[in-house]
C-alpha cells in the first residue's frame, strides 16, 4: 500500500513551544499506519539546490506539509520549485482564519455592501487567470502549525487524509472483480501482519512509491520507526511567490519592481526570476497587485502573507487588508510607492515616486466630457506617428 509522506517544516527560531509541537507530531505520526515522516528546515528558507528541496522533489505521491505558514503560501512556495500537486482540501482552519475574516468584514463595512450592489448591476466578467500548469495527479495538503498548540488535531487530520488517499486510489484504478466490500476496504486501510489483503496488482503497479518507502511492510514494522531528518544550514530569506490561481498576468508587478526580481517565461507568463534580488522587508509589489496574488510568506499582515482574503471578486480597497495602510490613511499604492522609494535610497539609487512603473494606476481619467486638448491628443494617437 502506498504510504503518505508527512513533511514537518521546522520554525525559523528554536522557540521551545514550537520545537515541542514539532517533536510531539513526529513521535505520534511515526506510529500511524500508512505514514512516513520527514523533517526539514523552514520551507521558505530552503536553498533551491539544497538537500531539503531535493528531498521534497523526490516525493512522488500525495503528501502533507506542516509548516509555520499560511497553507496558500506553503503551496506556492512548493509549486515555485517544481513540487506540484492539486491543492488538497483540509478540514483544519489556518491560524487566525476566523479573526481575519471578521476583521476584514468590519474594516470594509459599507464599502463592501456598496461594491456588492454595484457588482450585481454589472454583467459578470470572468477574468482569465494563469492557473496551475503541469500538475500531476497527486494532492498536496498544507497545514498551518500555528492553528493548534497540541498535536491531536493534526494527527486526526492526517488519519483522515490517509483514508481519503486510499479510497481515491481504489476509485481511480478500479478493484479487481468489482467494487470492494466494506471489510475488504478496511483491511486495505488497516492491514494486519500476515493476514492483510494485498492491494490489487493494478494498484501496486500504478501507485507512486513515495520517498523512503520500505520495500517490505513486515520488515519495516519489525524495526523501530524513525523520521527522516534533513540537515541543511539555511539563512532567513525574503522573496515573493505568486498564487497563479489569482494571477491574471497583468504584469503590473514587473513594471513596478525596480530590482529585477520578476521576469517572464517562454509563454510570456510572469515568474519570480531573481528572488534574492528582493529587498528584505519590502512587500511593495504585493500592495500594487490588483488581484492580491503576490505573497510574502513572512510578512506580518495576513493579506500579504498568504491568508485567504478574497480579492478580485468585489471592488473593495485592498488597503483594508494590508497592515499600515488603513491606519496611516494612505492607500495601498501610496504605501507601496513609499516603501519602494525607501529601498531605492538604501540601495544608493534615486527615489522615483509614482513616476515609474505605474501607468495603469497613475491615469486618473475624468468621467466628464473631453475638452479640446483631449480631442487633440486622440487625433495625434490616431496618426500613429
Amino acid at each position: 500500500m502506498p504510504r503518505l509522506t508527512v513533511v514537518i517544516s521546522q520554525g525559523q527560531s528554536a522557540n521551545p513551544a514550537k520545537r515541542k509541537l514539532e517533536e510531539d507530531l513526529v513521535s505520534e505520526l511515526l506510529f500511524e499506519k500508512g505514514v512516513e515522516v520527514t523533517v526539514i528546515p523552514h520551507l521558505y528558507d530552503l536553498d533551491p539546490n539544497g538537500t531539503g528541496m531535493l528531498c521534497l522533489q523526490g516525493i512522488s505521491g500525495d503528501m502533507v506539509v506542516m509548516s509555520w505558514l499560511f497553507p496558500r503560501a506553503a503551496h506556492w512556495i512548493l509549486d515555485r520549485q517544481g513540487i506540484k500537486g492539486l491543492i488538497g482540501p483540509s478540514l483544519l482552519k489556518a491560524a487566525g482564519e476566523e479573526d481575519e475574516s471578521d476583521d476584514a468584514d468590519d474594516a470594509a463595512g459599507e464599502d463592501q455592501d456598496s461594491a456588492a450592489a454595484d457588482e450585481a448591476s454589472l454583467p459578470a466578467v470572468e477574468k482569465q487567470r494563469v492557473g496551475q500548469r503541469n500538475v500531476p495527479k497527486r494532492s498536496i495538503y498544507c497545514l498551518d502549525l500555528r492553528a493548534y498548540t497540541t498535536p491531536a488535531t493534526f494527527v486526526e487530520e492526517v488519519r483522515r487524509i490517509v483514508k481519503e488517499a486510499a479510497v481515491k486510489t481504489v476509485d481511480l484504478l478500479g478493484w479487481i472483480g468489482g467494487a470492494p466490500q466494506p471489510e475488504q476496504l478496511q483491511q486495505y486501510l488497516h492491514p494486519i501482519k500476515n493476514t492483510s489483503m494485498p492491494a490489487p496488482a493494478e494498484i501496486q503497479a500504478h501507485s507512486a512509491v513515495p520517498h523512503g518507502t520500505a520495500p517490505d511492510a513486515d520488515n519495516s514494522a519489525a524495526s523501530d520507526p524513525a523520521a527522516q531528518r534533513i540537515q541543511e544550514t539555511t539563512n532567513r530569506r525574503w522573496y515573493p511567490v505568486i498564487d497563479y490561481t489569482r494571477c491574471t498576468n497583468c504584469l503590473e508587478c514587473i513594471d513596478f519592481c525596480l530590482f529585477g526580481v520578476y521576469g517572464i517565461d517562454k509563454q510570456e507568463t510572469i515568474l519570480i526570476e531573481q528572488p534574492d534580488n528582493c529587498r528584505k522587508g519590502c512587500p511593495a509589489c504585493s500592495r500594487v497587485c490588483p488581484e492580491n496574488a503576490i505573497i510574502f510568506p513572512q510578512h506580518k499582515s495576513p493579506g500579504i502573507a498568504g491568508g485567504n482574503e478574497v480579492a478580485g471578486s468585489l471592488k473593495i480597497d485592498l488597503s483594508l487588508l494590508f497592515a499600515g495602510a488603513a491606519t496611516s490613511g494612505e492607500s495601498a499604492v501610496d504605501l507601496a510607492v513609499k516603501e519602494r522609494d525607501e529601498q531605492l535610497l538604501l540601495a544608493g539609487r534615486d527615489a522615483v515616486g509614482a513616476t515609474i512603473g505605474m501607468p495603469k494606476r497613475q491615469a486618473d481619467k475624468s468621467d466628464g466630457p473631453k475638452d479640446d486638448l483631449d480631442n487633440l491628443m486622440d487625433q495625434l494617437d490616431a496618426l500613429d506617428l
